[in-house]
This record gives C-alpha cells, structure tokens and sequence, in this order.
C-alpha cells in the first residue's frame, strides 16, 4: 500500500489539506465577487480566473526553470507561505483590481508549488507500481477537493460568514507548509542547463500535431475548458441572482460538479477495461456538449430551477472527468521518449484553452446575457467534440486491423513488427 511510505504519506496529507483550502477559497472567492459586483460578480471571476490560466500557462515553466537549483522545501514551503499569506488578505480587499493582483500573485505560487511537489513524489516513489498508484491517489485528492471543498463551505457558512473561508484557506496551506517542512526530502539529481522554454513547448507541440489521438486530445481539452467556465464562472450568479438563493446553495451546486466528476473517476478502471479510452473521451466530450447545450436552452426559456441544474452539473462533472482521466493514457502512449516535453505542451494548451472560454463565461454573460454566454461555450464546445471524433476516426481502420482500441501509429508499429 502506497500510503504506508512514510515520506509519500505526509506529503499526499499535505497535497489534501492545501487542496482543501483551494476548494474553500473557490466558494469564498465567488462570493466576494459577488459582494463587490453584484450581477456582474460573473465578469470579476471570468477576469481574476483568466489571470489564473495566465499564471499556469506562462508563469509554471518560468517559474520551474528559475527554482530549478534552489532545494525543493525551501520552494514548496516558500510556495505555502505566500499563498497562506495571500488568502488571509482577501478579506480586507475593498476594490475589485485588489482582487486581481492577489489572486495573480497566488497563482503564480501555485504554479511553483505543483511542479516541484510532482517531482519529488516521482523521486520518492522509485517503484513503478508504487508510484502509478500514487499518481491514482493524487488524482482522487483533485476529485474529492471539488466534491467535498464545497461541502465544507456549505457546513461553514451556516455559523460563519463567507470571509471567514479565507481564514480556512489560509490554515489549509499553513498545515500543508508544516507537513512539509517536517518531512525529509531528497536532494534532486544534478540540474543540467535548461534548454529555452520555447524550444521545449514547441517540441512538444510538434509532437502533438504529427498524432492524430493527441490532436484529438487538444480538441477535447476546448470542450473541458468550456462545461468548466461555465461552472466556476457563473455557478454563483445562477444560484445568487436567477434563482435568488444562498451562499450555502451555491456551494452545494458546486459539489454536484465534484460529485459527477468524483462518481466517474471511480468507475473509470472498471470502463477502461471494457472500452478503449478514446471511445470513453470522445464520449464523455458529446455529453459535456450535450449538457452545455441544455444548459444554454434552460437559461434562454426561463427555466432555471434547482433541480435541473443540479442534475446538468453533475453530467458536466462526469463528462469532464471521462476525458480528463484516461488522458495520460494518451500522452504516455504517444510521447515516445520525449514525454516530458509532450506533457509539457498538453499542460500549457489544455490550461492556454481556459484564457478563451473563462472571459466568455464572465463577460459575455454580465454584458449580454448569460443564455448568449452559455449558447457560446456550448457551440464551442460542439464544433471541438466533433472535430476530436473526425481526427480520431482517421486511425481506426489501422488500429482495427491491428486488433487494437488504440491509435493508428501503434496499429502501423505492430504491423512492421509481424512483417
């Protein structure tokens, strides 16, 4: 069991608990927006959002470079610190610009923290085993965070009020800061000079293009950047200004998503074994479509209700996670030996996609309507799920003919090997 190593333990607690605080300060952050802006709290969350994607898009690999020859606690305990000391100042945050340049400054943390915590997990679990299922656990932590973090909130903020979520959040990181500095960490290899990071992103991209499944993948990651906008973005004005409920009922909606994402990660193994993965994303890609446009129709008739929304989250949960989970499988099958810059180029696209749909979800809909906001991300949506199914079809002939679920480069590979 991956959990009894000591070292991955602490530091998986500590993934948990930061993980924790995110999912608080998401609720709370809505509903500062909200307080500050009111209808238009939607076009503060799509901006600040947007400043994240930029963050994760730009400032990750900058960051990573720049911290490559520091010891790695010092970063992720340095990272903790300045998030702690982030959330605990957004509740004295009077004007909507403060707003953007804290959460600028959180998420570039953000951006150090990760990379670096995913490459000491790769060094301490040295077994293959151990750290495929290590990787299992971490990706569960992201699941749970969006089911239960809005629980959390929801029991919270029946005997607090909202800004005490950031003092939550704040405790979430320092806890995560103690864990790891309480935790031995090994030195990393020596660092080699790093090669330019556009020389990096465009490797992987190249790769990218030249197969079909990961040019599937890209298309597939525009519609989870689109059900996602939709969800983070305007969940609390839904909730706060159309059906004119609570703070606790916008956290409850919240982990209707996390409870259709949390669902479908735990069946997954059990599809995957039946169903090729590509077939599970493209699949999952038509529902989210599906549900965006349901959505988009609900909210242009009039006819937003409680239940309805809860059960159009809970599909965009499941249709998001169906493609989200399986796509390492994809990556890991085609990326050869280059697969960190392989993986490299899907981090910055996938999250380059939410620099787009975030601004649509917000904007479009505070300015317009948010039946035009939603009518966009759902056409979005609907042209990128049927361009990821007319690339993907161009290998299954190959692979059929090969006796595999997989792509053509692997039926073509299999093939020269009979021959």
């Amino acid at each position: 069991m991956v959990l009894r190593h000591r070292v991955f333990r602490r530091l998986y607690l500590a993934q948990v608990t930061a993980l924790a605080g995110t999912g608080l300060l998401t609720v709370a952050l809505g509903l500062l927006a909200f307080e500050l802006a009111g209808g238009a709290a939607g076009t503060v969350l799509g901006t600040a959002l947007a400043i994240k994607m930029f963050a994760y898009v730009f400032a990750a690999p900058v960051m990573s470079v720049m911290t490559a020859r520091l010891p790695r606690k010092a970063v992720l305990v340095g990272a903790d610190i300045v998030r702690a000391l982030v959330a605990l100042s957004l509740p004295w945050v009077h004007q909507v610009w403060q707003i953007y340049l804290l959460v600028f400054v959180l998420q570039v943390a953000s951006a150090t923290f990760t990379p670096a915590f995913q490459s000491v997990i790769a060094d301490v679990l040295t077994d293959e085993g151990d750290y495929t299922r290590g990787l299992a656990l971490t990706r569960l932590a992201y699941d749970l965070e969006s089911l239960l973090s809005p629980l959390l909130a929801a029991a919270l903020l029946t005997v607090i009020a909202y800004d005490g979520l950031f003092v939550g959040t704040g405790a979430g990181f320092l806890v995560s800061m103690a864990l790891v500095l309480t935790t031995a960490i090994p030195s990393p290899a020596a660092v080699a000079a790093p090669a330019p990071l556009y020389v990096r992103v465009l490797a992987g991209m190249r790769i990218m293009m030249r197969s079909n499944e990961l040019r599937s993948l890209l298309a597939m990651n525009v519609v989870v950047a689109s059900a996602t906008a939709l969800v983070v973005v305007n969940t609390v004005v839904y909730v706060r200004d159309l059906l004119g409920g609570d703070n606790t009922q916008v956290a409850l909606l919240l982990a209707c998503y996390g409870a259709g994402s949390m669902a479908l990660a735990l069946l997954l193994p059990r599809l995957l074994g039946a169903y090729p993965d590509r077939v599970l994303m493209l699949t999952g890609a038509g529902l989210a479509a599906a549900g965006l446009g349901v959505t988009a129709a609900v909210l242009v008739a009039g006819l937003v209700d409680w239940p309805v929304l809860a059960l159009l989250w809970v599909l965009l949960g499941a249709a998001t996670s169906m493609i989200n989970t399986p796509a390492g499988r994809l990556l890991r099958r085609n990326a050869g030996a280059d697969r960190a810059a392989v993986f490299t180029a899907q981090f910055s696209l996938s999250h380059a996609g939410f620099l787009i749909t975030y601004p649509v979800a917000g904007w479009v809909g505070a300015t317009v309507d948010q039946g035009a906001a939603a009518s966009i991300l759902a056409i979005l949506a609907t042209f990128a799920a049927l361009a990821a199914v007319r690339i993907a079809r161009k290998d299954t002939v190959d692979g059929q003919a090969a006796g595999l679920g997989g792509t053509g480069t692997e039926a073509r590979s299999v093939a020269q090997s009979r021959s």
